[in-house]
């Protein structure tokens, strides 16, 4: 795991701006100045929003909560992320947020405001990279680590920390054998690829009947299972999220094909995938949902080339 010499601390960067944020690590030189100050606002707005949240609770337990370390990982910590302006593929900020509570990390409220202000900020052009952040305890990384799953080893050797509270190291990374990963990544592909395959199927049944809605909700049912059977297949690790943007972007960081998948070249693609990614809920609960039948086939379509890639993908990787 890249380190830093020294600890900044966040009151330094609250106070001082963007460019305390950017003393934080000397790791991240390989990124355009820029992408530095990005991560840097991204950095205040994580801490500012844990502060306002905190501050809004009485319950002391509640105010217990801190975040021990924030490491970037993927592309952007090993520079290679694409910025496709053709196409309007673009690489997300990857990061790997540490607590040092269950309680904390399961605080849905905060993270998902925070996923919210981040969000608005990108539409406001003050951050132009997406960010995809992941929560997990220190308890929870390190035994990750100790058991060896890849996706969690790859971080502690590969990520780069942004922000560190001194005296929280991560385990030791004990190595997992090839035949056992082999064995366990096998077993994770046969569990999750039928359970897509079935969803499709009742997703194009309905679809079939008229029941648009559900039909999306199956779409996505499909969707989410494909991004978990190839994230687990692959690391045997897969983030315990229904958000198909953070599952999408997971799984695009393993393997650049998958882009293919979904185009973002239109108004009209970009509008599908987020009717896709909003029928999880809405399409079952909100009568205000809608999607029309165009919207609908061109998922079909698309998720029919996801299942292709996904099986491809891991095919290849495990030589199923």
């Amino acid at each position: 795991m890249c380190n830093h010499d020294g600890t900044a601390t966040m009151d330094a960067i609250l106070t001082e701006g963007f460019d305390a944020a950017l003393t934080l690590t000397d790791h991240i030189e390989h990124l355009p100045d820029r992408k530095r100050r990005e991560l840097a606002r991204i950095i205040e707005i994580l801490f500012a929003e844990v502060e306002a949240f905190q501050a809004s609770k009485l319950s002391a337990k509640r105010n217990a909560g801190r975040i021990l370390m924030v490491l970037l990982y993927g592309s952007y910590a090993r520079g290679d992320w694409v910025e496709d302006h053709l196409s309007g593929y673009r690489s997300d900020y990857d990061l790997l947020i540490v607590v040092n509570s269950k309680t904390f990390a399961e605080e849905q409220e905060l993270w998902e405001g925070i996923e919210e202000r981040l969000l608005k900020e990108q539409i406001a052009h003050h951050i132009e990279t997406p960010v995809v952040p992941i929560v997990h305890t220190l308890a929870d990384v390190n035994d990750q680590l100790s058991r060896g799953r890849p996706f969690f080893v790859d971080i502690a050797r590969d990520g780069i920390v942004l922000y560190e509270e001194p005296g929280h190291p991560l385990a030791q990374p004990k190595p997992l054998t090839a035949e056992d990963a082999n064995t366990e990544a096998k077993a994770n592909f046969d569990q999750w690829f039928p359970d897509a395959v079935e969803f499709f199927g009742i997703a194009e049944y309905c679809g079939g009947r008229g029941n648009y809605k559900l039909a999306a909700f199956n779409l996505h049912q499909s969707t989410e299972r494909l991004y978990h059977c190839l994230l687990q297949s692959l690391t045997l690790y897969s983030p315990k999220s229904h958000r198909l943007k953070v599952l999408r972007s997971q799984a695009e960081g393993l393997d650049i094909r998958l882009v293919e998948a979904w185009p973002r070249d239109s108004r009209f693609s970009r509008r599908c995938f987020e009717l896709l990614s909003r029928a999880y809920v809405e399409a079952r609960y909100s009568s205000k949902y809608t999607i029309t039948n165009e919207e609908l086939a061109w998922l079909v379509e698309r998720v029919k080339v996801l299942q292709d890639l996904v099986k491809a993908v891991c095919m290849e990787r495990l030589s199923l």
